[in-house]
């Protein structure tokens, strides 16, 4: 995709706002054609915009049952046939409620790294009794949990909340290789969340980043946190064990509100008010560390994804950024609960924001070889959709 007017990180840019979406130039590496569109749009029409629209109307069924399908015959005889990660949030949810629709026997995992807000340990628990479904629950090392997230606030990146994140597939491929099952189900899909800005959020699956910054700032060993490099992440697991990752919200209609309703009158689950506000921890992080400190609002990727998958328009998106999702009294309270939780005072949180802002780059990473991954992938990508094939 050509980039024919660049918006340079220098300071030197201009603010503005995409004519389609409501991303802006709090991205420092966005950048705008001559009618002003993103490139976050204009990547979407390129890569995935055919594939969105063939789900949202319902023309992938038939490549959805093929995968039910082979997950079913390969998982004959064995206690699961799938692994699907649940947190609690809108999209797992969903995922492992039209799992069973579909007749699949899934293991249900969660990490849980401290965080969970109670209504988020409700939620699980009603999906599973539910669904009568098996949960398999790791439960992190507080010591070492602890020393890690209070590195990443010590380091000043915009993305505190790899700790969290980073996790989550090792605690999946554990219990895929105990089982011998060889699907994985994931919640993340192209209709609700086809935005994330590099530059708001380094690649939480580094573990040379992740590795780096604890050398630099931690005080515990991390002798049980589950660490997993690029290499058992992208090429050990998927294709020296088998174990393939899939995402089958992308081949079916996937309305982010609908989606809300149908959990809620079936799971009896409940709203926490914002994406991915099933943690307090990412509650906070996303709702006042990252706008405070960074001026990143995850809302515009959000907002601006459900613009491109035609389930919210513009006019309603910059609506919803007037709202108030985190009210100040929640706020505080959360800020006080992660000091003490933490182990420090308030005024030792409250210094984090006086911290100067780092990037990634400033601490060990493994982005090149990332980079080199992803872009192999990007040239798949078009080259079979030169073929007319879809993904």
């Amino acid at each position: 995709m050509e980039n024919p007017s660049h918006n340079s990180s220098e300071g030197t840019a201009a603010y503005q706002r995409c004519t389609r979406t409501i991303m802006d130039t709090t991205d420092p590496e966005i950048w705008f054609d001559e009618d002003g569109i993103s490139s976050h749009a204009l990547r979407f029409d390129e890569l995935f915009k055919a594939d969105v629209d063939a789900a949202q109307a319902g023309e992938r069924t038939r490549e959805l049952q093929e995968l039910v399908d082979k997950i079913k015959r390969d998982g004959a005889g064995k206690p699961y046939d799938c692994i699907v990660g649940v947190s609690g949030g809108v999209d797992s949810s969903y995922l492992i409620l039209q799992a069973v629709k579909l007749g699949l026997r899934p293991l249900a995992v969660h990490f849980d790294s401290g965080w969970n807000s109670e209504l988020a340990v409700d939620n699980i628990h009603n999906i599973i009794k539910t669904l009568n479904l098996d949960l398999y629950t790791h439960v992190v090392d507080w010591r070492e949990m602890r020393d890690l997230q209070l590195s990443f606030f010590k380091a000043s990146v915009a993305n505190c909340d790899v700790p969290t994140d980073h996790a989550f597939g090792w605690v999946a491929y554990k219990q895929a290789v105990k089982y011998n099952v060889k699907y994985i189900l994931s919640g993340a899909n192209l209709a609700s969340e086809s935005i994330l800005p590099q530059s708001w959020g380094y690649n939480a699956s580094d573990a040379k980043h992740v590795r780096g910054i604890h050398r630099r700032f931690g005080k515990v060993k991390l002798k049980t946190y589950p660490l997993m490099g690029l290499f058992k992440r992208h090429l050990w697991y998927p294709h020296v064990r088998g174990i393939e990752t899939v995402k089958p919200l992308n081949l079916m209609p996937y309305k982010y509100d609908e989606a809300k309703r149908v959990i809620a009158d079936e799971l009896n689950w409940r709203d926490y008010g914002g994406k991915h506000y099933e943690s307090v921890f990412t509650r906070y992080f996303q709702g006042y560390y990252l706008p405070r400190k960074f001026g990143f609002d995850k809302r515009l990727a959000h907002y601006s994804s459900l613009i491109l998958s035609d389930q919210l328009t513009r006019e309603e998106a910059l609506a919803l950024c007037e709202s108030e999702n985190y009210p100040e009294d929640l706020r505080r309270q959360d800020h006080e609960f992660i000091a003490k939780k933490l182990g420090i005072t308030v005024a030792q949180m409250d210094a984090f924001y006086d911290l100067p802002n780092k990037d990634y780059t400033d601490y060990p990473n493994a982005k090149r070889q990332w980079d080199l991954a992803m872009k192999t992938v990007r040239e798949s990508v078009k080259f079979v959709r030169k073929l007319g094939i879809r993904l």
